[in-house]
């Protein structure tokens, strides 16, 4: 087999091959250029930041492809890529677990802190007493701490998982939201149809949505209006998944407290976007899942797979 390693990552292919006796064939191949005539046999392509021209240029003419492995959790990008039904598509989960939930729970705690008003004070030179005085306020007894907070976690997946420890660590019950309710690694989850009965008593929502039509702005308006007014709202899922708009009226009118963005619906976020601009509001730049862990173990394991007719992992469905 011929196997395209994306040059946006470097990938022990030694470590792919292992120790097996096979004639595979790994070449590395430039993301942000077509894939050159001569690899257009190739049975596997890796994916890792490949913009969407490079990504429908190779499902166009790679025809003799069978698996697509991105090493992204979600696969938005590859299956808008238009790779045919006799191509497998299979993401990236578990690979980003750790570093998705570690900055999710650096936005959470930002938010909670409001360190984003703080640090504006130290630009300024300013001791800005005022978030002291108002952790001592009883009204605020659920602001400002993570401790006695009810969290939900709506996208409650491999990443959520990783997640609710820490969040609970920090003295935070977590709700996670899925697809099934259910308890999952002691957490107890509530299928979306339950998600308006636990909105009321949420004071941080996180979401780790993937980007489908199905979920497009699923966090809208109806969703913001049932949360508390202090409430804290995350994404570290996919942008899409929010509406923008609702989410600058409601912090606007403070409707909700806070949020904090590492997703946008379009990225990088235009300069003109409103959100820049929202108050109590913290974006990063879709930073927080920036290096796949043990991804030259996932693509070994599929490859391996694929050679033996056995089943693959994380196979995307269509």
């Amino acid at each position: 087999m011929k196997i395209l390693l994306p040059d946006s990552l470097a990938l022990d292919a030694d470590a792919i091959r292992g120790a097996a006796d096979h004639d595979d064939a790994f070449v590395v191949y430039a993301v942000h250029a077509p894939v050159p005539d001569e690899h257009l046999d190739a049975d596997v392509l890796v994916v890792w930041a490949n913009p969407a021209d490079q990504l429908a240029d190779a499902a166009r003419r790679l025809a003799r492809l069978r698996l697509v492995q991105t090493l992204a959790a979600g696969p938005d990008a590859v299956l808008a890529a238009g790779f045919g039904d006799d191509v497998t598509i299979a993401n990236g989960r578990s690979l980003h677990d750790g570093p998705v939930a570690e900055h999710t729970l650096a936005l959470v705690l930002a938010a909670v802190r409001r360190l984003d008003v703080l640090s504006h004070a130290q630009r300024e030179h300013r001791w800005d007493a005022e978030i002291g005085r108002a952790q001592t306020d009883p009204a605020t007894a659920h602001r400002y701490t993570l401790d006695g907070a009810q969290v939900t976690v709506w996208g409650f997946g491999s990443i959520g998982t990783a997640l609710a420890p820490l969040l609970s660590l920090l003295g935070a019950t977590v709700t996670g939201v899925a697809r099934t309710a259910g308890v999952r690694d002691g957490v107890r989850v509530v299928s979306e149809d339950g998600l308006a009965e636990v909105l009321p008593t949420t004071d941080v929502l996180v979401s780790l949505l993937p980007a489908t039509p199905s979920t497009r702005h699923s966090l809208d308006a109806s969703v913001l209006e049932r949360l508390p007014d202090h409430a804290v709202v995350v994404n570290a899922g996919r942008g899409a998944t929010l509406d923008e708009a609702a989410l600058v009226e409601a912090l606007t009118a403070g409707t909700i407290g806070a949020s904090a963005l590492d997703v946008t619906e379009t990225e990088p976020l235009p300069a003109s976007s409103p959100l820049w601009d929202a108050p109590r509001t913290i974006i990063t730049p879709h930073v927080a899942g920036g290096r796949p862990q043990r991804a030259a173990a996932l693509v070994r394991d599929q490859v391996a797979a694929l050679r033996a007719g056995s089943q693959l992992r994380n196979v995307v469905e269509r």
